[in-house]
């Protein structure tokens, strides 16, 4: 027979509200009484129903990670996991678990709508969106991380045009004028209509951003990123869409002598392409990447690449959303985490500048 909330209060000699607080609000209580009445709990095996706890309490105890790709997509990009490491380790210490949240039959609208959490963070998400208006209908606190820098969405951002500045200037200050930019961008038109966005770009305008960046550097040169010697592949960050991206990039008779990719995830592809083409790093082809994930320093040759740490980036938007279920107001709308150039040998002058 099932313990009941009813049963330990009696036995305890309490009252229910009593119990509920040695589990839920444990400072309302003394701390005898509170021993006394989870002792009595855990000898007659009584567990509380979190369902009646999220009634009593008004909480769920859940925060959401709202994507914006499919999983199966998503979570491919090592990046994504960096991001959701930096929010738990904010949420743990308080209790709370994270959900993540894909879109729903390819509409995030529809996940925003079922899903059952007290705050979401969010991806890329600009306030002029139907899926940013649908949470403000549930009167749902959240947070964007790469949202737009002029939202009024508390957003957790990189200043992405002045990082990819950094790399461009970085590739051309070593001589290369034949370059290859691996950009993000839809890949198919039936994900962008159903709503699913592959690349993340569609999104939130991060693309357009870094492209800005890489055009000031490249002006500089006397160059523009519509230059024939600038070639440009629109891909995703997922381990397919990498290569894909990849090969259109490599394989072409007029193979630039450095790449330059908006994801560290898309800068492996092109390492896998060149291993099996042949082709040597940073002797025949000069490669940058830009995130700085784990596996950027473990590849061979280390690649250079733009750190932007995933998980500060949760770690603060998490921030930001406890103090907003707290009551506390946001002190900044937006609020920017450093990069960094972090060079390592994946680049070199292009050969016949040795």
């Amino acid at each position: 027979m099932r313990v009941t909330i009813n049963d330990i209060a009696e036995l305890a000699g309490v009252s229910k509200t009593t119990v509920s607080f040695a589990f839920n609000d444990p400072k309302r209580i003394s701390a005898a009484t509170r021993e006394r009445i989870l002792t009595i709990a855990e000898e007659f095996g009584y567990v509380p129903d979190p369902v009646a706890r999220t009634m009593s309490s008004k909480r769920l105890g859940t925060i959401g990670f709202l994507v914006p790709q499919n999983l199966s997509i998503a979570f491919q990009n090592p990046y994504m996991g960096e991001i959701l490491r930096g929010i738990g380790a904010t949420c743990e210490p308080h209790a709370l678990s994270i959900t993540v949240i894909p879109p729903v039959e390819g509409s995030l609208q529809k996940s925003v709508r079922s899903a059952a959490v007290d705050g979401l963070v969010t991806l890329g998400l600009l306030p002029t969106t139907e899926t940013a208006r649908t949470i403000r209908q549930r009167h749902i606190p959240f947070v964007t991380i790469d949202g737009g820098d002029d939202s009024d969405i508390p957003t957790v951002n990189v200043q992405d045009q002045e990082a990819a500045y950094t790399v461009m200037r970085h590739i051309l200050n070593l001589g290369h004028r034949e370059i290859g930019i691996l950009d993000l961008g839809p890949t198919h038109d039936t994900e962008v209509e159903h709503g699913i966005d592959t690349s993340g770009s569609h999104y939130s305008g991060i693309g357009e951003r870094r492209d800005a960046g890489y055009a000031q550097a490249l002006t500089e040169y006397g160059l523009s990123i519509d230059s024939p010697s600038i070639r440009r592949v629109y891909g995703h960050a997922s381990r397919d869409g990498a290569i894909r991206a990849a090969v259109d990039l490599v394989d072409r008779p007029d193979r630039p002598t450095a790449v330059v990719a908006m994801s560290d995830l898309m800068a492996l592809g092109v390492y896998h392409v060149a291993h099996h083409r042949g082709i040597r790093i940073p002797e025949e082809l000069s490669v940058a990447g830009f995130d700085d994930i784990p596996a950027a320093e473990l590849v061979r040759p280390p690649l250079t690449t733009l750190s932007q740490p995933g998980s500060e980036k949760g770690r603060q938007a998490a921030t930001v959303l406890l103090d907003l279920l707290n009551g506390r107001p946001p002190k900044s709308f937006v609020t920017y985490i450093d990069t960094q150039l972090i060079v390592r040998e994946s680049t070199a002058p292009p050969a016949d500048a040795l």
